[in-house]
């Protein structure tokens, strides 16, 4: 019984994904992004610092709306991005996964362009879209289902744990749950927030 449940739940989210990866969750913001022209010098200053191509990414300046909570979380998400003891392309390959699951077309666009800066190829990328049995190593398939189990459930199961220890340590199951969790967090905030893509960015 339990096994016939978890197919009918991972056929309908299958069937979710479908019907929505071809467009944001919103056509328009719920909270407009500021502009450098309208923000106050202390967001001007951070949102100077969060450039992309020479100028802010729409996550940033709709972040700055609260620049309290941008500045502490703009900390731990500098870990997880560029400090953590992940391999980059191990990392988006995670933060890939757990975008495609939750619908998040934004942060997708983002991480297809950081993630192939990381050596990920485009096979990899429409990989992701596929799962952990697309032709992936037993270590990256091992990445794959743990988002996966943590997407589901909030736990990742003893079989994945186990498999994935054989190559990481704790630090690195950490740094692992931790990007999962933080780029789901983004994605329930960029979905709900309707942040928009960048001109430079495609969606799903």
């Amino acid at each position: 019984m339990i096994a016939l449940a978890d197919n009918i739940f991972y056929s309908a989210m299958e069937d979710q994904l479908t019907r929505g990866r071809e467009i944001m969750r919103l056509e328009k913001p719920r909270i407009q992004p500021l502009t450098l022209e309208n923000c106050n010098e202390d967001q001007a200053k951070m949102l100077k610092q969060q450039q992309i191509r020479g100028k802010p990414a729409n996550i940033f300046l709709t972040m700055a709306n609260h620049e309290k909570l941008a500045k502490r979380w703009l900390v731990f998400g500098n870990h997880i991005l560029s400090k953590s003891t992940l391999d980059p392309r191990e990392r988006e390959i995670a933060i890939l996964r757990i975008g495609w699951l939750c619908k998040a077309g934004y942060e997708w666009g983002q991480h297809v362009v950081i993630g192939k800066a990381a050596g990920m190829s485009e096979e990899d990328i429409d990989n992701i879209k596929t799962g952990a049995d697309a032709g992936w190593s037993k270590h990256e398939a091992l990445i794959i289902k743990a988002a996966d189990e943590l997407h589901s459930d909030a736990f990742v199961s003893d079989e994945t744990w186990v498999g994935l220890k054989e190559t990481y340590s704790d630090q690195q199951m950490m740094d692992l749950v931790f990007t999962v969790g933080q780029y789901n967090m983004v994605s329930m905030a960029l979905n709900s927030f309707g942040v928009q893509l960048d001109d430079y960015i495609e969606g799903f």
